[in-house]
C-alpha cells in the first residue's frame, strides 16, 4: 500500500473511531444524566439567559450542537417553545459544543490505553446500569482520543508535503479560502466537533523548524470559522417540512454563525493575538490545539454575549426572511407533538409522548360526551358523524403513540427507569383505546336499537347518563393522578370503582322495576345488562390508568413548562 493510501485510510479510520467514541460517550452521558435532563430542559422556558445556559448544558451532554438544535426545532414545531426561547437555547448550544474541542486539547496520549482498560472493566464488571454507563463514558472517552492519536500520526507526512504547505500558506494569506475549506469539511462529515478535531490534529504537526505549527493559529482560525457555519446545515435540513417558526429557529442558527464569521474574519490577526494571550505559553506546536479550542470557545461566547441582548432584533430578522404564518395546521387525527428526531433523546421523547397521551385522553373524554348525547337523544342533527369522527381520531392517535413508543424502545437509548416509564405510558394509551372501544360498543348497541325500532325509557336514559358522568369523572381523575404522580388520587379511584359496581346493581334493579311497571320492554333486559357491563369494563380501564400511577408511572414533564397557549405566542 502506497503512502497516500495509508494516510487516507489512517485518517478515515481515526475519524471513525473519534465519531464512534463521541457518539457512544454522548449516549452514555445522556443515560447517566437521566432525570437531570428534565431539570436542565426546565430552563428552556425561563428567560433568554437561562435558555442559553440550558442550551450549553444540554449540548455538553449530547456532545452535539446539531442534536440540541434539532431538538429545539422539534419543540418549536410542536408549539411547546416560543421562537425567542428557541433562539436563546441555540445561542447557548454554540457554547456547549466547544467543550469537545477543550477536551481534545488535553495531552493524554500516554494514558489512553489505561483509560480504555479502566472504562472497559467498569462497564464489563458492573451490575448496576448507572455504573455501566459511567464505564462506557470513560471507555468512549479513551476511544475518542485514540482516534485523534491515529489521525495525528498519519498526518505527520503531510507537514512535509509541498501541496499542503502551499495550501496552508494560501489559507493564511486568503482567509475566505480557509472558511470555504472548513465549511466543506463539516458538510461532508456532518460534525463540526469532528472537523475541529481534525484541524487540531493537523495543526499540532510541526513545520520545518520543529517548533512552529504547520498551519499556525492565524491559518487555523478561518477553517474554524468555516466549521461553525457548516454545522448549521444540519439544523436547516431538520427544519424542512416543519412550521415556519421551526424554520426561523434554524435560520437564526445560521445567522448567528455567519454574522460572527463576517466580523471575526476582518480581525483575525488581533483575534489570534488575544487567543495567544489567554492560552498557555510554550512552543506553538505544543499549545496550538489548546489555542484552537480557546478560539472556538471565545468566538461563540462573544457572539452569544452580543446577540442575547439583541434577541428581539434576531427574531425580527428571521421573521423578515421567513414571512407569513402557518396556515395549514395538522389534522386533528395526526400527532401534534411526536417528532422522530427525538427518538435518540429519551427525556424529550417521553415528554412529547406525555403531551400526546394527554391530548388523546381529552379526545377520549369528548368521545364519551358525544356517546352520551347520542344515547340521550339530545343531539338530533348528525350525532353519528360527531361520534365517529372523534372515535377515528382517538384510534389513529393511539396507534401513532404506540408506534412511537415501540420505536423509542428499539432505539436502545432508554435507561431501565425510562424503559419502565415508557412501558407504563404504553399501558395508559392502550387503556384509553379500550375506553374508546367500550364507548363504541355502547353507541353501536343504541344504533341497533333505533334501527330495530326499540326505545329505552326516560328512567333508563337517566341511569345511563349517570354511568357516563361517573366514567368521565374517573377518567379525568385517573389522568390527573398520572400528571401529578399523586398515588392518593389513584388509590381513591380504585375505591370509586366499587361505587360503579353498586350503581350498576341499583340500575339493574331499577330496570326490573320499570319492566314490572310496564315502562320498559322486557326483551331489552339482556341488551341493557350488556350496556351496563360495558360501563363496568370502562371503569376498569380508568382504574388501570390509576394503577400505573401507583406503579410509579407518571407523565414526564419539564419544569416551568409553557402554558397551553404558548404555541400562539412568539
Amino acid at each position: 500500500m502506497n503512502e497516500t493510501l495509508k494516510i487516507v485510510f489512517g485518517l478515515l479510520g481515526g475519524l471513525a473511531l473519534f465519531l464512534f467514541g463521541m457518539n457512544s460517550m454522548s449516549d452514555a452521558l445522556q443515560k447517566s444524566a437521566g432525570d437531570r435532563m428534565k431539570k436542565i430542559l426546565g430552563f428552556l422556558t425561563q428567560n433568554a439567559w437561562m435558555g442559553a445556559l440550558a442550551g450549553a448544558l444540554v449540548t455538553a451532554i449530547l456532545q452535539s450542537s446539531s442534536a440540541t438544535t434539532v431538538m429545539v426545532i422539534g419543540f418549536v414545531s410542536a408549539g411547546l417553545m416560543t421562537l425567542p426561547q428557541a433562539i436563546s437555547v441555540i445561542f447557548g448550544a454554540n457554547i456547549g459544543t466547544t467543550m469537545t474541542a477543550q477536551l481534545i486539547a488535553f495531552k493524554i496520549s500516554d494514558y489512553i490505553f489505561p483509560i480504555i482498560f479502566i472504562g472497559f472493566l467498569i462497564n464489563f464488571l458492573s451490575k448496576k446500569e448507572k455504573s455501566k454507563n459511567i464505564g462506557m463514558v470513560i471507555l468512549s472517552f479513551g476511544i475518542l482520543f485514540e482516534g485523534i492519536e491515529i489521525m495525528s500520526s498519519v498526518m505527520k507526512p503531510l507537514a512535509n508535503s509541498p501541496f499542503f504547505t502551499d495550501l496552508m500558506s494560501r489559507v493564511k494569506e486568503y482567509p475566505p479560502l480557509g472558511i470555504l475549506l472548513g465549511l466543506c469539511m463539516t458538510l461532508v462529515v456532518q460534525s463540526s466537533s469532528a472537523t475541529i478535531a481534525v484541524l487540531q490534529s493537523f495543526a499540532s504537526q510541526a513545520g520545518p523548524d520543529g517548533v512552529s505549527s504547520v498551519i499556525g493559529l492565524t491559518g487555523a482560525i478561518p477553517i474554524l470559522l468555516g466549521d461553525n457555519i457548516g454545522t448549521t446545515i444540519t439544523a436547516l435540513l431538520a427544519s424542512i417540512g416543519q412550521s415556519k417558526n421551526a424554520k426561523r429557529a434554524a435560520v437564526a442558527h445560521s445567522f448567528f454563525n455567519i454574522s460572527g464569521t463576517l466580523v471575526f474574519v476582518w480581525i483575525i490577526p488581533y483575534f489570534a493575538k488575544f487567543v495567544a494571550w489567554i492560552s498557555p505559553k510554550g512552543n506553538e506546536v505544543d499549545i496550538i490545539s489548546r489555542q484552537i479550542a480557546n478560539a472556538h470557545t471565545t468566538f461563540n461566547v462573544v457572539c452569544t454575549l452580543v446577540w442575547l441582548p439583541l434577541l428581539p432584533v434576531m427574531v425580527r430578522l428571521v421573521r423578515f426572511v421567513i414571512r407569513g404564518t402557518d396556515r395549514n395546521e395538522k389534522e386533528a387525527f395526526q400527532p401534534q407533538f411526536l417528532d422522530d428526531s427525538m427518538l435518540n433523546q429519551p427525556v424529550p421523547a417521553l415528554y412529547l409522548i406525555s403531551r400526546e397521551i394527554d391530548r388523546t385522553a381529552a379526545l377520549t373524554s369528548d368521545l364519551l360526551r358525544a356517546a352520551q348525547k347520542e344515547v340521550s337523544g339530545s343531539v338530533k342533527n348528525e350525532p353519528a358523524e360527531d361520534f365517529d369522527t372523534i372515535l377515528s381520531r382517538v384510534r389513529q392517535l393511539q396507534n401513532a403513540v404506540s408506534d412511537y413508543i415501540t420505536r423509542l424502545f428499539a432505539s436502545g437509548t432508554l435507561t431501565e427507569e425510562q424503559a419502565e416509564q415508557a412501558a407504563g405510558l404504553l399501558t395508559v394509551t392502550n387503556n384509553l383505546d379500550r375506553i374508546a372501544d367500550r364507548g363504541d360498543e355502547i353507541t353501536c348497541t343504541f344504533r341497533q336499537l333505533r334501527h330495530d325500532g326499540h326505545k329505552l325509557s326516560d328512567g333508563a336514559k337517566e341511569d345511563l347518563k349517570s354511568c357516563f358522568q361517573i366514567s368521565r369523572k374517573l377518567l379525568e381523575r385517573a389522568m390527573e393522578s398520572l400528571k401529578s404522580g399523586d398515588t392518593a388520587i389513584a388509590e381513591k379511584i380504585e375505591k370509586d370503582k366499587n361505587k360503579m359496581r353498586k350503581a350498576q346493581k341499583q340500575f339493574n334493579k331499577a330496570h326490573l322495576e320499570r319492566v314490572k311497571d310496564q315502562k320498559c320492554d322486557p326483551s331489552l333486559t339482556p341488551i341493557y345488562g350488556q350496556i351496563l357491563y360495558s360501563f363496568d369494563r370502562m371503569v376498569d380501564n380508568c382504574a388501570g390508568i390509576a394503577e400505573e400511577t401507583m406503579d410509579h408511572t407518571s407523565f414526564v414533564t419539564i419544569e416551568n413548562a409553557l402554558p397551553e397557549n404558548a404555541q400562539t405566542t412568539d
